[in-house]
């Protein structure tokens, strides 16, 4: 039996799976970060950990045939990382290099929401497709293009990044420093921010009781949950993010024209509510040929799993 092990580094924790030739985990740890010691002792500690993994599950070296790692940061060939959204560390860093030197072993990179997208397009929702984009919604949104077996990562290495679509011309100011992007209006953030100016003025509400009133600790779940219990304030904030969602998807729909859309994240946990008048607005946005029948959208499978996964189908 052959493994690879797949890394999937966050600002603040790791998770590091041994993952076999059929897909699944055999066995998986979580260890923190500490990116503020320096790429070299982070490489060290995640190959220790690999170690200890394989130790554990008594697999020889010999059979760990490479190594998959995630990384917030725009990653060119599979090798260098541009620069890092969360770590202390210098640009154009050569990781795959860095860790090959350490472990001996083969070692691909590429950016972890492209390597969530790769691992539900290989294992998971997307699986018996030729074509997906992934949506990962949550504070921001991440995006992850996958067509015929590949993920495309662009000449730079921010291929993929749909959070920061323009859809509102000197729009709303986004976490990136441009204004009217994606993720500005359709984000988990985005929602909260429409919220709070809506409950400034209007404090007659489920969702205000709620809070109690206290508009800074206001969180999307929560414009949801009252949603879902049929409070008409927060079904018009559950519209307004369900239309600029169909205008953001229709863009890519018009773009690569996958055959599915994955959505995952915190916001798509809110599920039908949510989905239904995405898929109801579409066809506004949306050429009518990419909603032919074989398109679909559909929620994340994979969880937490995703990143460690798709790591692994960096080097399978």
């Amino acid at each position: 039996m052959k493994y690879i092990a797949g890394v999937d580094i966050g600002g603040t924790n790791t998770k590091i799976g041994l993952v076999n030739e059929g897909g699944k985990i055999e066995l998986s740890k979580s260890i923190k970060t500490l990116s503020e010691n320096g790429v070299i002792k982070t490489m060290n500690r995640i190959w220790e950990a690999i170690r200890e993994l394989l130790t554990e599950k008594n697999i020889k070296l010999e059979e760990l045939v490479g190594v998959g790692m995630g990384i917030p940061g725009p990653v060119k060939n599979e090798e260098i990382v541009g620069f890092f959204a969360n770590f202390p560390w210098e640009k154009n860093l050569n990781i795959s290099e860095i860790f090959e030197n350490i472990s001996g072993k083969k070692t691909k990179v590429n950016n972890d929401v492209n390597v969530i997208a790769l691992g539900e397009a290989v294992y998971g929702a997307g699986k018996d497709s030729k074509s997906s984009v992934t949506i990962a919604i949550g504070t921001g949104i991440g995006g992850g293009i996958f067509v015929n077996g590949k993920i495309i990562s662009g000449f730079s290495g921010a291929g993929g990044e749909i959070g920061h679509l323009k859809i509102v011309k000197d729009g709303k100011l986004c976490g990136c420093g441009q204004r009217g992007c994606f993720e500005a209006y359709a984000s988990a953030t985005g929602i909260e921010r429409e919220a709070i100016s809506r409950l400034m003025i209007n404090k007659k509400n489920m969702l205000y009781d709620k809070i109690d009133g206290h508009l800074e600790k206001i969180e999307a779940k929560d414009v949801f949950d009252c949603a879902k219990l049929g409070d008409k304030f927060s079904i018009d904030i559950v519209d307004y993010e369900a239309e600029y969602l169909a205008m953001g998807i229709g863009n890519i729909l018009n773009i690569i024209n996958p055959e599915k859309i994955i959505l995952g994240g915190g916001v798509a946990l809110a599920g039908d509510i949510l989905l239904k008048r995405i898929k109801n607005r579409l066809g506004e946005y949306a050429m009518p040929v990419t909603l032919e029948k074989g398109f679909e959208i559909v929620l994340s499978t994979l969880g937490n799993d995703a990143g460690v996964l798709g790591a692994a189908a960096l080097v399978s």
